[in-house]
C-alpha cells in the first residue's frame, strides 16, 4: 500500500490539485531490479509510477534513486550478526556465497543529494559501491573470537546476488560523476545527448567482490568494526 498506492496518491494529489511541487524523489532498492519477491515488485511499480508521472505533471520533476542495504541499518544483516556474536554464536548464514552491496548511510544520503541537484526528469541514480560475500562480512565482524558459523539455507524470495542495473537498463545507462544514471525509456522524456550504454552487462553484487581483507578495511572505514573504537570511546566518556 505504501509503495504502490502511496506513490500514486502523491502523483494524483499533484496532478488534480496542481500543487506547485518542484521535485518528487522516490527512494527505491536493488530488490526492484529483476524482482523475485513482493517487496521488490512493489518497489519496481513505485519506480514506474514516479517516472511516468513526469508525463502527467510536466511542471514537477519526478526522479528516483536505487541502492542496496545500508550497512548497520535496521534492514541490514550486520545488527543480527552482532547480536549473535554478543550471545556467543553461532552466526547464521543462508548461503556463504551470497553477495550484497556495501553502502554506508552517508553514501545513501550523498546519492539522494546528487540526484536532487543534477537529475533530469525521469532519471534514476545508482551508486557505484563495492560488494562482499555475507561470509566475509561475518568473518570480519567475528574477528578472532571463538564463534562458529552455521549455514541454514536460502529463504524464499532471497537472491544470491543483488542487481542495481539490469541487462535491459544497462543499454540506457550513462556515467555522471561518481554515479550511474538510468535514463528514462519513455520517448516523451528521452531528451539526453549523453552517450548511453555505459555498462555492457547488468550491474550485480556478484561482480568485483571484495576479498576478506578488503571487506575488513571497508567495514573499518565505515566504523562498523567497533570493538576497539567502542572501547576507546567508552574510556573517553568515563574520563
Amino acid at each position: 500500500q505504501t509503495n504502490c498506492m502511496g506513490a500514486q496518491n502523491i502523483v494524483n494529489a499533484i496532478v488534480e490539485h496542481q500543487y506547485p511541487i518542484e521535485t518528487v524523489l522516490g527512494v527505491s532498492t536493488d530488490k526492484a531490479c529483476k524482482p523475485v519477491n513482493v517487496m521488490g515488485m512493489t518497489k519496481a511499480i513505485q519506480e514506474r509510477i514516479f517516472i511516468s508521472a513526469n508525463v502527467l505533471a510536466p511542471e514537477t520533476r519526478f526522479i528516483c534513486v536505487r541502492y542496496g542495504n545500508v550497512l548497520a541499518s535496521r534492514g541490514s544483516v550486520i545488527p543480527l550478526f552482532r547480536e549473535q556474536i554478543n550471545n556467543g554464536g553461532p552466526v547464521t548464514l543462508t548461503n556463504p556465497n551470497m553477495t550484497r552491496f556495501l553502502l554506508s548511510l552517508e553514501q545513501a544520503v550523498d546519492l539522494i543529494f546528487a540526484a536532487l541537484q543534477d537529475a533530469n526528469a525521469g532519471e534514476t541514480y545508482i551508486p557505484r559501491v563495492p560488494s562482499a560475500t555475507v561470509q566475509n562480512i561475518a568473518h570480519s565482524l567475528i574477528g578472532d573470537k571463538d564463534i562458529t558459523i552455521e549455514i541454514i539455507g536460502e529463504r524464499p524470495g532471497e537472491k544470491l546476488h543483488e542487481i542495481l542495473v539490469s541487462e535491459e537498463e544497462c543499454r540506457h545507462t550513462i556515467s555522471r560523476g561518481d554515479f550511474y544514471v538510468i535514463l528514462p525509456m519513455l520517448p516523451e522524456l528521452a531528451k539526453t545527448t549523453e552517450v548511453t550504454g555505459e555498462l555492457s552487462k547488468e550491474y550485480s553484487s556478484g561482480d568485483g567482490i571484495a576479498s576478506l581483507d578488503e571487506t575488513v578495511s571497508l567495514l573499518k572505514s565505515h566504523r562498523l568494526l567497533l570493538d576497539q573504537i567502542a572501547i576507546q570511546e567508552t574510556q573517553e566518556l568515563l574520563v
